[in-house]
């Protein structure tokens, strides 16, 4: 007798959404590269639509002029300003509430990885039934010795308070299904939203899982992530929130999967 095999799962809409802050060196590359894989999906079967959403954080140069014609002439595009800047965490916060998807991702304007890992991510996520996929670099040297330096011990003060075991939690890779979503309220307004976010979703059971991508350091404009005044910011709600985060308890029965893993190519 033949066996019956299950039917793959297609996801009905997946959400891509870019924080952006005076991004209009990249934003034409990035809704690009976004467009074209996201049209590859849909010709392969693999969702059956799409949205690409620009999270203008009051940009000062023509961002939002060139996000509201993208719009305009795009309808799978569009736009959310900012009317003051709200940094990292407020506009991943404007970005995942703007998603209509039953699958989301986050990253940034810079595009660090090759638009095509979201194939692979997708298959991780359908293959081992996990709720987020986030990844990590596999070679961090493009970044430079600082940045690698502060990313190496706030990974590890992350771990050491919340018993997370991200390699990279601050890359800006998080697929992450609407569940998710649903169930998590995201508070943070700094960079340290992304830590928050999975945190929230480990402490409440869900399944995180890890994969490793080839990584691309911008190559124009500044990135303000490495300043004082950011990394200040990210620690100071790393604390403050430190007591609400332990609070945390599963909406499920958490399982071992609920613990990140790193998934090889399936």
């Amino acid at each position: 007798m033949t066996p019956v095999l299950p039917v793959p799962e297609t996801f009905k809409k997946l959400s891509i959404f870019f924080p952006m802050w005076n991004e209009e060196l990249y934003i034409h590359r990035a809704v690009g590269a976004a467009a074209e894989i996201c049209e590859q999906l849909v010709t392969a079967g693999q969702i059956a639509d799409y949205e690409i959403i620009v999270v203008d954080d009051a940009s000062t140069d023509a961002t939002p002029q060139l996000a509201d014609a993208m719009a305009e002439a795009d309808p799978h595009v569009r736009v959310v300003h900012h009317p003051h800047n709200r940094k990292l965490g407020g506009s991943i916060k404007s970005g995942f509430a703007a998603a209509t998807g039953d699958v989301v991702l986050y990253t940034d304007a810079d595009l660090p990885f090759e638009m095509l890992e979201l194939v692979r991510a997708l298959r991780v996520l359908r293959t081992y039934e996990a709720d987020i996929v986030s990844a990590y670099r596999l070679d961090r040297t493009g970044e430079g010795p600082r940045r690698a330096v502060y990313s190496f011990f706030y990974n590890g003060l992350v771990q050491a308070m919340f018993g997370t075991r991200l390699r990279d939690i601050n890359f800006a890779f998080k697929l992450c299904r609407r569940t998710v979503l649903d169930h998590v309220e995201l508070v943070s307004e700094g960079s340290f939203i992304d830590a928050e976010l999975v945190i929230r979703a480990q402490r409440s059971g869900f399944q995180i899982l890890q994969i490793g991508v080839d990584y691309f350091p911008r190559t124009r404009g500044v990135s303000t992530l490495s300043s004082l005044s950011v990394i200040r910011t990210m620690l100071g709600e790393m604390f403050r929130l430190r007591s609400d985060l332990k609070r945390v308890v599963p909406h499920r029965a958490p399982s071992e999967s609920s613990t990140p893993t790193t998934a090889g190519t399936p």
